[in-house]
């Protein structure tokens, strides 16, 4: 761990105290926000597959468990870890997710890729990446559970809220057609999401508690995330100050470098793919487009605003497409807007802003700092060679950065620092920061068995009975 320095905590308290979601004018307030706002639901209706919880121009339910409503905002606390301590450093928005593996609506927006974008390309090096180890994880099966209710819908299934009649604690588990899976060009997006995160274990990222099929659905038992996404809160409140700006990035932060750790490329970070816990800390979700390679890899995937520049170039690119996409969260979360943003949805004038590099890109005083601006400069270097967790110190550059001065990284992993926003939580089991689905008569139909042609494609799901 690097040394540690104290920062001026009473400068930053008062910054804190003055900050509020509605000190600044900005763009995206009256009919602009509205228009933001529908576009972004409308990525979300009818789908449930791999957007940012889900894939292919979709962003609904999926990882994400459903859609927040936008219940009363309560306001946000002065991160406690900005004055009460010393730190160490350590070394629509149209947002739906889109790959190449598997749309018809993007290919008459996108720019021609041919069949080599979804190549795979894997460099031998001499130091491959860690063997990726499967944590031990409990047998389920469906009568183990209670369902709820519904918290999300969409084109692949839908996600319960479910509560086991075992340990009585709440879960959500996402129910998967197979079928539907194979049609939409999904199964290697649902195979990675659960390798992934079976061999995956952190604060910040959702856990996969178990998975298994009958001859119609997959079924994985992940964690409830009761808080909703960030990118609810971060709509109604146009924008967060700084403090909480980097509070949340830097929960991100350290989500990232344990996956890059692990060999594991991300893909797809956005707003709507970071939950909040009842603690109001974060919880990374939507493995979809996770990947573990051993160096660089070709696929196009990811959210067209939050695409690293390789990427849209079709070229061979690492981990540091994440810490670029960290850098266009982090001018987001102050500012309202990703910085390549356009009113109208043109894909190929936004991936044309997008190459051409940050120089362009404004910086309102009001909003950016000075520090916070050089960061995400850094992040969006268009060379990956010179990008900001890609270089010789890796993450370090990104943890001893000046805009993370304040932050005590320690403490921060072990979730001792007060969020700066608690979710309204009522208890166990609310679910009330989700949208209201009707709930049909479709469970019924779990576990009854049918013909199954494609039980074999899923080889890492176990069979169960239905009781």
């Amino acid at each position: 761990m690097p040394t540690s320095r104290a920062p001026n905590a009473s400068r930053i308290a008062e910054q804190c105290r003055q900050a509020s979601f509605v000190s600044y004018p900005h763009p995206s307030s009256g009919p602009y926000s509205l228009a933001i706002m529908i576009r972004r639901m409308a990525d979300r209706l009818g789908h449930l597959g791999h957007s940012s919880l889900h894939k292919v121009d979709e962003s609904d339910a999926y990882a994400t468990l459903g859609s927040p409503t936008d219940s009363p905002n309560q306001p946000i606390a002065v991160p406690s870890y900005l004055t009460q301590s010393a730190y160490d450093h350590r070394g629509s928005i149209s947002r739906g997710s889109i790959s190449t593996q598997a749309t018809s609506e993007w290919s008459s927006d996108k720019r021609a890729f041919d069949a080599q974008s979804d190549m795979e390309v894997v460099v031998e090096e001499p130091h491959p990446r860690p063997k990726l180890v499967r944590r031990p994880r409990g047998v389920y099966r469906l009568s183990d559970f209670i369902i709820q209710r519904t918290l999300g819908t969409g084109s692949f299934g839908r996600v319960h809220l479910v509560r086991s009649k075992h340990n009585l604690r709440f879960y959500a588990i996402k129910v998967l057609n197979k079928d539907r899976v194979v049609k939409m060009k999904q199964v290697e997006h649902t195979n990675n999401e659960q390798r992934m995160l079976e061999c995956v274990q952190h604060p910040f990222i959702i856990n996969l508690w178990g998975y298994f099929q009958d001859t119609a659905n997959l079924y994985m038992v992940m964690d409830f995330v009761p808080g909703g996404e960030l990118f609810t809160l971060l709509r109604r409140s146009n924008r967060f100050p700084d403090p909480v700006a980097k509070f949340y990035a830097a929960e991100v932060a350290l989500a990232l470098d344990h996956l890059h750790g692990l060999g594991i490329i991300y893909r797809d970070l956005k707003p709507e793919n970071v939950l909040l816990n009842s603690d109001g800390h974060i919880k990374v979700a939507d493995f979809g487009f996770a990947k573990a390679v051993d160096t660089t890899t070709w696929t196009l995937c990811g959210t067209p605003d939050y695409l690293a520049p390789e990427v849209i170039g079709q070229q061979r690119y690492n981990k540091s497409v994440d810490w670029y996409a960290l850098g266009i969260l982090i001018y987001e979360m102050l500012f309202g807007l990703p910085p390549y943003h356009m009113v109208e949805q043109n894909h190929l004038i936004l991936y044309d802003r997008i190459q051409a590099g940050p120089s362009k890109v404004t910086f309102p005083p009001a909003a950016f700092s000075d520090h916070a601006r050089d960061l995400i400069m850094k992040l969006m270097e268009g060379d990956p060679s010179k990008r900001f967790g890609n270089m010789r110190h890796g993450a370090a550059d990104v943890f001893t950065h000046p805009w993370f001065r304040e932050v005590d990284w320690t403490r921060l992993e072990a979730r001792e620092i007060t969020a700066p926003y608690l979710p309204r939580i009522a208890g166990d089991g609310d679910a009330s920061a989700f949208e209201k689905y009707p709930e049909d008569d479709v469970s019924s139909t779990y576990g009854l068995v049918t013909p199954d042609l494609n039980g074999d494609l899923f080889p890492d799901f176990e069979y169960t009975a239905l009781s």
